[in-house]
């Protein structure tokens, strides 16, 4: 089958509009942590959409404010700093952030899913290296749902390809997080039929926040993996 791809950042960047920033006066620092967005992710999300020419639906503003990423029920759909929001604050982020990203995702999908042509939607995550204490034990994970048997076996596949590309790397499937979590491709897989792949890749932070050889090499491999697996259908 040939594959269309659809790229998205849910947490591109830490930005909050100027009648927002009040509720994070003197919490700079939490902003800028992994807790405010993914770093790392807005720009492989560029290299990707320049090398294989697909559309990239970024947010503008941090998951703190609003997080795309979770359903509209979510009891961490807004944060400890925007909970408290009157109903009609809370209905202009809905307005302006969360249902455009999310509505734009899915239509790119919608548009592509034409004829026998499938969507791989790569969803662009990073994650914190160390944990509560503990490290987490990979640099790379591709998350999907195991039900899906088109996705588990496009994720065994790259998986193997990934590891080849970096060898002493150590990539995962469904980790550090379950791909059948709340989520934005959840969402998606209920409303498109099995020629959507929604997968999730997330890569280490240790290895994304720095102009470092290890993360020109990460992105290299990510981006030559896919061609390859995306040439070979």
């Amino acid at each position: 089958m040939t594959w269309q791809l659809v790229l998205s950042c849910e947490h591109a960047t830490h930005d909050v509009p100027k009648s927002f920033r009040g509720l994070f006066r003197g919490q700079a620092t939490v902003l800028r942590s992994h807790r405010g967005w993914d770093p790392g992710t807005l720009d492989l999300g560029r290299a990707l959409e320049q090398q294989f020419n697909a559309p990239l639906l970024v947010t503008t503003v941090s998951r703190l404010l609003v997080e795309v990423n979770r359903s509209e029920h979510h009891p961490r759909l807004f944060s400890e700093f925007s909970r408290h929001l009157p109903a009609d604050k809370k209905r202009q982020l809905l307005h302006e952030y969360y249902w455009p990203h999310r509505q734009a995702v899915a239509a790119a999908v919608r548009q592509r899913l034409v004829g026998q042509t499938g969507v791989l939607h790569l969803s662009l995550h990073s994650f914190v290296g160390t944990w509560d204490g503990v490290s987490r034990a990979a640099d790379i994970g591709l998350l999907y749902d195991p039900r899906r048997h088109r996705e588990q076996a496009f994720c065994r596949e790259w998986q193997q390809r990934l590891r080849t590309a970096l060898p002493g790397r150590v990539i995962r499937r469904n980790y550090p997080y379950l791909g059948r979590a709340d989520g934005l491709t959840t969402a998606l897989r209920r409303q498109f039929s099995e020629r959507y792949l929604g997968i999730e890749l997330e890569i280490n932070q240790d290895h994304m926040q720095s102009h470092s050889a290890v993360r020109r090499q990460i992105q290299a491999a990510v981006i030559g993996s896919l061609a390859n697996l995306l040439k070979d259908g």
